[in-house]
């Protein structure tokens, strides 16, 4: 997401007297950090977001209690495909995130539906944090253990570390950048690109920067994401590599946003593009906007080879519905000989009980062209009732997202609801890129 600026936000993040750092735990979604947040009392979930310089609020339609001081309507323009929207701007409320608490939280409330992160997520997210917290603290982010420690840049010390790589970060509206080596025709190219913890992809890159930031001939056209102001698409491919120092990434997904969602850019900074989580995610990061130092040492999730979605199905959570199953329920019944305890005889009867509770309901909200998706008849908008005999609502949306990444060849067999009408569809998994 893109905000024009909206100037320095005031107020400051503190832990309470006598302690220097925190330990936060988070859940990692999609390649995505979302964490706790509590506005002015109300509990929430908020995507942590290097690539913003403003705190957003949204989603509000079952948090209506929440109290909001000092507001004025602003309008904000952000990447995407429409035009400026309307929002409030708000003051002095107070922000707390694990024990560090800012009684003086500047928020950017959207009241724009379509806005809605939640359905892409399959949890409900209600806001975006940024800037605002970074710049008050050390941020250690564990992604394999999901969890972040904070820390005051005065008393934080680095430690000697062999195995990392370093290096400063620079700011331009609050936003920090890094240069990254990328592979190109003539060799590795040094590219300035934004540190966007808030995109779940690997990497973006501007093909009408540099002469050497080229498509590459093997592409596919997608949806990549939402913005401020509505979707965003583009081409896909692969790039042989990414540098970070001694680090180097191999066949690295890319994406490459068209140019007509680009306009925004024209108010920042230069940059050929965007690093996101899918990389992110193979280190533990260091983020210090304090002393500009961004840190990198390799995780497990190093050597993870990049796949894209081989099904060409994008899905989303379409709210809840009640749904009746079966449980087993073991009841005991004993009888025995008057007087005889040793000749007991113990009887188990099993009964077929019904249970009936609030489950998730999903949509396929994309389909890719030219995909196995598309081709056997699958169409945006279907419902989706099971997938591989397994009712759909036993799924998280994670779960079922991961079902199309790996093991080409694999077949998906989806049953689907569309204008009442029960549809069944199978297809095998294809890779578009190798």
């Amino acid at each position: 997401m893109l905000l024009s600026s909206l100037g320095w936000t005031q107020g400051k993040f503190k832990l309470p007297l006598g302690e220097t750092k925190d330990k936060i735990r988070f859940d990692l979604i999609n390649n995505l950090v979302i964490i706790p947040v509590e506005i002015n009392g109300v509990e929430l979930n908020f995507l942590l977001d290097t690539g913003v310089n403003a705190t957003i609020l949204f989603s509000l339609e079952n948090r209506d209690s929440i109290q909001l001081n000092n507001t004025k309507v602003i309008s904000l323009k952000g990447l995407g495909d429409g035009l400026p929207i309307e929002a409030l701007k708000s003051s002095n409320n107070t922000l707390k995130i694990g024990n560090a608490i800012n009684r003086k939280q500047v928020l950017y409330i959207i009241f724009d539906e379509s806005l809605n992160f939640s359905p892409r997520l399959g949890e409900t997210i209600h806001g975006i944090i940024g800037y605002d917290f970074f710049k008050d603290f050390v941020v250690k982010t564990n992604y394999v253990n999901e969890f972040i420690e904070i820390e005051y840049p005065e008393t934080y010390v680095y430690k000697n570390c062999r195995r990392c790589f370093e290096t400063q970060l620079f700011f331009y509206r609050n936003k920090p950048y890094i240069n990254v080596d990328i592979s190109t025709d003539n060799g590795f190219k040094e590219v300035t690109l934004l540190l966007d913890s808030g995109s779940g992809d690997a990497l973006w890159l501007f093909n009408d920067r540099e002469d050497y930031i080229k498509i590459p001939e093997k592409y596919f056209d997608d949806f990549l994401g939402l913005g401020l102001n509505g979707n965003i698409f583009g081409k896909r491919s692969k790039i042989e590599g990414v540098g970070f120092g001694n680090f180097k990434l191999s066949k690295v997904n890319v994406a490459y946003p068209n140019e007509e969602m680009l306009s925004s850019f024209k108010l920042f900074l230069e940059r050929d593009g965007s690093l996101g989580g899918e990389i992110l995610r193979r280190f533990t990061t260091i983020i210090d906007y304090r002393n500009n130092k961004f840190v990198l040492k390799k995780n497990r999730y190093f050597n993870d080879p990049f796949y894209y979605n081989m099904s060409g199905l994008t899905i989303q959570h379409n709210g809840f519905e009640y749904v009746k199953e079966k449980v087993s329920n073991l009841n005991k019944s004993r009888s025995s000989n008057e007087g005889n305890t040793i000749n007991e005889v113990s009887m188990y009867q099993t009964q077929r009980l019904f249970e009936i509770r609030l489950a998730p309901k999903y949509e396929i909200s994309e389909v890719r062209k030219n995909s196995p998706a598309e081709e056997i008849g699958l169409q945006k908008g279907d419902m989706v009732l099971s997938i591989n005999g397994k009712p759909a609502h036993r799924y998280t949306l994670e779960e079922i997202n991961s079902l199309f990444y790996t093991n080409e060849g694999r077949l998906i067999r989806f049953v689907v609801d569309r204008y009442g009408v029960p549809l069944s569809y199978s297809f095998k998994l294809r890779k578009v890129i190798e």
